[in-house]
């Protein structure tokens, strides 16, 4: 970009912002705070909401709660600024996967979405050239949201530890300047795909082969190290094709992919399923509905997206071997052994990649570990026929109708109900709407609602105190005006 194209799109996106500012007065948006102020146990005011992660979701539940009025919230996330969530760490797509044209994380307000963002900063032009939108763009203009937001956002702060509080969360975390303990209302749980139970790494593969000759798809992986060597990656997935394809992109010789299906899944149920239908509608299914539709999703895996898959095999040293299910992965030296299923000759490597996908455990959650043994989970709560049983997806929790935890014995911690999973862990109780781009408005909105109407319902007396405490005159300039009557 030119000094002069720099200096222009400074210029349009500073008048875009004043045109947010100006939609916002129009709308009267922020409205004024009004949950009571309540005590903690430490004797100081409690923090209303508590959202753990700055990325996507936790931008769209803060603005959320801000503009239904509950503004004494904190945002907390362990990354630096400007490096929440994957798309500058562990993702790396060249694209976005979803469309370019849909709102995102916009809150209904037509300057807040990534177009009209994207026109301020490039112009129409650039808009009608972008097929889809780049992961660095992406995270640029998440932000931005976070900026013209105004979002009360902490960096380098790490929830460690969540416990009841006497009808409070109490929130232990860390930071660059040591621990503290916070105290909050309501938390939310804002922590992306990895947040119910961090990475999954399947038990074939050996976990000495870990630093040096293995990384998960999703950890940090140094692939300028790996130049000229031979890489096999584990999985057929997303992730193992845009590792794959990074590899081959910073001078791998080889990437052998296997796969355990015969060929690729050809069709994205997920694209079918991105309607207002869905994601308004699931939460409200009864139990066996909602599980028979989890389970048809989570059978019907999404193909990678064709963008990826041509990045990919127009590098040369591209290897894919289908119904080739991995028995073990262990370490022989420096050297990686991959043994098949079902073929007496070992292969190897000089690095895997796990392209494995992300774990369901609750226990493995820092911040929930010590209430995992109360939360319900699905297992707990319903039995499906024997053809719908699938006991990975019976480790998810079971949630309330506001992405609530629930008690998995009546006479559990009632605080529980107190945390609210904001993250992929809702999809079988509340459906897509925690995770990705098209239904992400539509979660935002049923989370802030359900909070505001928890927070209402607890403040009740002091509301109706404030409704008795209103005595603005209507009639001070008629002759029907009568002082000190309501």
């Amino acid at each position: 970009m030119s000094p002069r194209e720099a200096c222009d799109a400074a210029s349009g996106l500073a008048a875009h912002e004043r045109r947010v500012a100006r939609d916002l007065e129009l709308l009267g948006l922020p409205p004024r705070h009004w949950p009571a102020t309540k005590p903690g146990p430490d004797g100081q005011p409690l923090i209303d909401v508590v959202v753990i992660g700055a990325g996507m979701c936790g931008i769209a539940a803060a603005a959320g709660l801000i503009f239904a009025g509950v503004r004494n919230i904190r945002v907390l996330d362990q990354n630096p600024a400007g490096r929440e969530g994957p798309w500058l760490t562990f993702a790396r797509m060249a694209t976005l996967r979803s469309p370019k044209h849909l709102p995102g994380p916009a809150m209904g307000i037509p300057s807040l979405t990534f177009r009209a963002w994207y026109e301020a900063s490039d112009g129409p032009g650039g808009w009608e050239r972008l097929y889809k939108i780049p992961r660095d763009v992406w995270m640029d203009y998440l932000g931005w949201l976070q900026r013209v937001l105004a979002l009360p956002i902490e960096n380098g702060a790490t929830v460690t530890r969540l416990a009841p509080a006497g009808g409070a969360i109490a929130i232990t975390v860390e930071t660059g300047t040591g621990t503290r303990l916070l105290h909050a209302r309501r938390v939310v749980l804002a922590t992306g795909r990895g947040g119910a139970g961090g990475l999954h790494t399947p038990d074939l593969v050996d976990r000495g082969l870990w630093p040096d000759l293995a990384a998960h798809a999703n950890e940090a992986i140094d692939f300028g190290r790996l130049k000229g060597r031979r890489i096999a990656v584990l999985g057929g997935g997303d992730a193992a094709w845009d590792n794959a394809a990074t590899a081959l992109e910073a001078g791998a010789a080889q990437v052998d992919m296997y796969v355990r299906r015969d060929v690729l899944p050809q069709v994205n149920k997920g694209r079918g399923a991105a309607l207002a239908g869905f994601f308004a509608g699931v939460g409200a299914l009864d139990d066996a509905e909602r599980w028979s539709l989890f389970v048809y999703r989570d059978d019907h895996a999404p193909p990678p997206p064709h963008e990826t898959v041509l990045r990919t095999i127009r590098q040369p040293g591209f290897n894919i071997h289908f119904n080739a299910p991995v028995a073990a992965a262990a370490r022989d030296g420096a050297r990686v052994v991959v043994r098949i299923e079902g073929d007496a000759t070992p292969r190897d490597a000089d690095f895997l990649v796990v392209a494995t996908g992300f774990a369901i455990d609750l226990r493995a959650c820092r911040e929930l570990a010590a209430l995992a043994p109360e939360i319900a989970t699905w297992g707990d709560r319903y039995t499906p026929p024997p053809a719908l049983a699938r006991p990975h997806l019976a480790l998810y929790p079971y949630l309330g109708d506001g992405f609530e935890l629930q008690r998995r014995r009546l006479d559990g911690p009632a605080e529980l109900e107190r945390i609210h999973v904001f993250n992929i862990a809702a999809m079988p109780s509340i459906g897509a709407v925690t995770g990705e781009i098209p239904g992400i408005g539509y979660g935002a909105d049923r989370l802030t609602a359900a909070i505001a109407a928890a927070i209402f319902r607890e403040d009740i007396a002091h509301m109706r105190r404030e409704l008795d405490a209103f005595a603005e005159p209507e009639l001070e300039s008629t002759p029907f005006f009568v002082p000190g009557r309501e």
